[in-house]
């Protein structure tokens, strides 16, 4: 029985059309995969059924009857829930507080903090993560305040919950009690709208999929249709042959020296490494190895305690980014909206801010001319989906958000790339083109450092990796020696 039905749904902002004529249908107890490239409509149309934004054109059903969903209260008392892909918590809140934000229980008009924890446990209880109530939630790490939120839609009860990216930033323990979870959601005749770009999750999950293209219906795969070459073909419009297209190039001299360096988050650890102009090495390992401390201090953004480093030969002790853009460093980081971009700014102006001091006309004006080559140059390189480049980055979707903050960088020619988690969020064509990219860069001599959580981008793209675990590096291997066994024997702690 359709729970759920949406039919001929449209929506148009500022010179972009991000829907046109979108139809969508979710049984009771199904779990059913949305899926597309980056920019596809996904989010838009997830945000619709959520009352967040409101379509220009089509209709939406609940239970057979014509409903109009124009707040997230009104999605509530429909029984739709939306787990977005940014947390939507407050940090400065305890757990049980984010659970119930705006649901407070009260008790003869005085909040019943009991029973709202009391809410809370249960709802912690049913994802597996044991947590205090009453924790402050800036306590956690990003992988259980992702839990938080789950536990958060569980709470109301929802009949339809829809999962944007929700394994994003969970380790594998923890997505595996996420897809229990969803199992016994399903049991229940709870729906789930699920959206990954993890194809392997769809092929394990989905009852049924949807795919979108350009804003547009391409098709939907029943259970027995469902593989990775089918949902290729709908999604892109093509198939991607060859996804990782490597060339591995003679390595030139060291591009990037590390002797002993101690990060404030480890400091019981010294590490030492090296990279080579027109190499790409991968670091490795589970969530909270270290991996993304040790690039901020690469990056200058946390001061080492000890240690060298030399870029070109040149010794750098970087206190602050600017040091590192200097010595020719750049960095991707791996939360794009937090410290990748201003949002509410313009892709000109996001790809000129690095390069303000460097490229100053006369020492105190910014270089127009320049801002708009470089951002005109990113678009073309990017293939960054935009009617132009004063588009607010906030109207992109989360791939070609990706893509400017890496045109940003480009504009700068690094001798050095640090890129942490460089695909996260992107949908399968987008990560192809990423790879080409960084290929590309490989080959004109440029030096890649990059952090990943996904298996098969390390073997598809390093041509070696240091692997860490809990503040160390316990071992390295080199291409011919990487493999699923080779990486997880070090990155659970067992030296080579």
């Amino acid at each position: 029985m359709q729970l759920l039905q949406a039919r001929g749904i449209g929506k148009s902002f500022p010179g972009v059309r991000a829907l046109h004529s979108v139809d969508l249908h979710v049984d009771r107890g199904e779990v059913l995969a949305l899926i597309g490239e980056n920019g596809a409509g996904k989010s838009t149309l997830m945000k619709i059924l959520a009352g967040i934004q409101l379509p220009n054109e089509g209709e939406i059903s609940v239970d057979g009857t014509p409903v109009r969903i124009d707040s997230p209260r009104r999605a509530t008392e429909l029984g739709i829930a939306l787990i977005h892909q940014e947390l939507n918590l407050c940090d400065n809140l305890s757990v049980a507080a984010n659970i119930f934000l705006g649901r407070e229980a009260h008790r003869r008009g005085i909040m019943d903090l009991p029973a709202i924890e009391r809410g809370a446990r249960e709802a912690l209880e049913q994802i597996g993560l044991d947590v205090d109530p009453s924790t402050p939630l800036s306590t956690l790490s990003i992988a259980q305040q992702q839990m938080v939120e789950i536990a958060k839609a569980l709470s109301t009860r929802a009949r339809i919950i829809v999962m944007d990216e929700p394994t994003s930033s969970l380790t594998n323990e923890e997505a595996t009690a996420l897809f229990s979870v969803i199992g016994e959601l399903r049991q229940r005749g709870v729906s789930i709208i699920y959206i990954s770009h993890r194809l392997g999750e769809i092929s394990a999950l989905a009852d049924r999929v949807c795919v979108l293209r350009d804003g547009e219906n391409a098709g939907q795969l029943l259970r027995d249709e469902i593989d990775r070459e089918r949902m290729v073909a709908l999604m892109v419009g093509r198939d991607v042959d060859q996804f990782y297209a490597r060339t591995v190039h003679a390595p030139g001299e060291v591009a990037l020296k590390v002797d002993h360096l101690i990060v404030p988050a480890w400091p019981q650890h010294a590490l030492s490494f090296s990279i080579r102009y027109g190499e790409i090495v991968g670091i490795a390992g589970l969530v909270g190895a270290g991996r993304t401390e040790l690039l901020q201090v690469l990056f200058g953004i946390e001061p080492a305690l000890a240690g060298t480093m030399n870029v070109g030969g040149q010794r750098l002790s970087p206190r602050t980014p600017r040091d590192a853009i200097r010595a020719g460093l750049s960095l991707l980081p791996e939360d794009r909206k937090l410290q990748g971009l201003v949002t509410e700014m313009s892709i000109r102006h996001n790809i000129g801010l690095p390069g303000l001091r460097i490229h100053a006309r006369s020492g105190a004006f910014i270089d127009l001319t320049r801002e708009a080559s470089d951002s005109e140059r990113a678009v073309k390189q990017l293939s960054i989906r935009t009617p132009d480049i004063d588009q607010q980055t906030r109207h992109l979707s989360g791939g070609n958000q990706q893509k400017v903050v890496l045109g940003k960088w480009l504009a700068l020619s690094p001798n050095v790339l640090l890129l942490d988690e460089p695909t996260r969020g992107v949908d399968v064509g987008a990560k192809e083109e990423i790879y080409r990219l960084m290929e590309q860069l490989a080959g004109e001599g440029v030096a890649i450092l990059f952090v990943s959580s996904e298996m098969e981008e390390i073997l598809g793209m390093a041509d070696r990796a240091l692997v860490m675990h809990e503040g160390r590096i316990t071992g390295q291997l080199q291409r011919d020696q990487l493999s699923e066994e080779s990486i997880m024997h070090l990155a659970t702690g067992r030296a080579a």
